[in-house]
């Protein structure tokens, strides 16, 4: 039987130039045959924040090519160096976290097939339309770019919730692309005006619980800050939904504002902000990250429209879901928190 590794290229095709440069404002992946393209000034925060020695970075990625070949033959993964060198990057050059990352990664698409069957951009055009998400095309001064969630933009009606987290997951696998990006991390502002009743309860915790875990312990990006916006009374209710899946690092990069944007602005300056939240940069634009994504199609056909990674993989019982019966618990649990959401509304 031959090598699975050897069978599989899922590396990003080649950006035509006139996509690219129409698309300028946001950065792009490393070269397919890998050199680095961090400032010196990244390689030293690398060298500070991630334990990544320039002199070893390659041998480094080596090393965890070598463990997936060792220990994992029948899992279809791409063993390029840009792409393994983001869980490297995630989890501090560890190479058995970087594994489980990787493992958790491919895990993540396996468990949750509504998410990542035939996922690609124009399957999500009309989250995108919405409104529910966009990234703002200027980074923040330690250069991470701000992924800008409006969840009040979706009603129950207009379509099923997992699609938003199908817009979301497309979203940060392209922010993961450039090197800056795995480096410097990424800050999320939350925008709670126009949310209810009817959007606050509809996730429930299991789905809650799973969107935590990718985030966590499924994806390799580092979220640096979340900072929540006009919430609503029952923005406590929510939280307690989410709270408990939380790390506790995790939960103490929250930063609530309610509707005070001088609080916002000590945190995220106006410079970068729209004038919708009180900045200096412009209008809201929603279109040109929809337009960024739509114009990758064929990137995330590739990526995603493949067979089955995991097929002949075995994972421990402790993986990143643990099922049905995971959700009954989380269900029964959220009864008495839907009750304080009628309560706080």
């Amino acid at each position: 039987m031959a090598n699975q590794h050897e069978s599989i290229d899922l590396r990003s095709p080649p950006v035509d130039p006139s996509a690219a440069a129409a698309l300028n404002w946001f950065p792009g992946p490393p070269p397919p045959n890998y050199s680095c393209t961090l400032t010196p000034e990244l390689v030293a925060k690398a060298r500070e924040e991630l334990q990544e020695k320039p002199e070893w970075r390659l041998r480094d990625v080596q090393a965890l090519r070598d463990m997936i070949l060792k220990e994992q033959l029948n899992l279809r993964t791409r063993l390029d160096d840009a792409f393994l060198l983001r869980f490297l990057r995630a989890r501090k050059f560890d190479y058995d976290r970087a594994m489980q990352l990787l493992l958790n990664y491919h895990a993540g698409r396996k468990a949750w097939p509504e998410v990542f069957q035939d996922l690609k951009p124009s399957t999500v055009k009309h989250v995108l339309d919405k409104g529910f998400l966009t990234v703002l095309p200027r980074p923040d001064p330690n250069g991470r770019y701000i992924l800008c969630l409006r969840p009040g933009k979706w009603k129950p009606n207009d379509y099923p919730f997992v699609d938003n987290v199908r817009a979301l997951y497309l979203t940060l696998e392209k922010l993961i692309q450039p090197e800056e990006t795995q480096v410097n991390g990424i800050v999320i502002l939350t925008d709670y005006s126009g949310v209810g009743m009817s959007q606050a309860s509809n996730p429930g915790p299991f789905l809650a619980k799973k969107v935590v875990s990718i985030l966590q312990d499924g994806f390799p990006i580092r979220i640096k800050a979340v900072n929540i916006i006009n919430e609503p009374r029952i923005f406590k209710g929510i939280f307690a939904i989410i709270k408990p899946f939380l790390k506790e690092k995790m939960a103490e990069r929250y930063i609530l504002h309610g509707s005070d944007l001088r609080s916002l602005h000590q945190n995220i300056p106006r410079s970068v902000l729209p004038e919708e939240y009180g900045g200096t940069a412009g209008q809201l634009d929603m279109c040109a990250w929809s337009r960024l994504l739509l114009d990758c199609e064929e990137e995330f056909i590739v990526e995603f429209c493949q067979p089955d990674p995991l097929e002949g993989v075995v994972f421990p019982e402790s993986s990143l879901f643990e099922g049905e019966q995971a959700r009954g618990q989380d269900e029964d649990s959220f009864r008495g928190l839907r009750s304080q959401l009628y309560y706080c509304y």
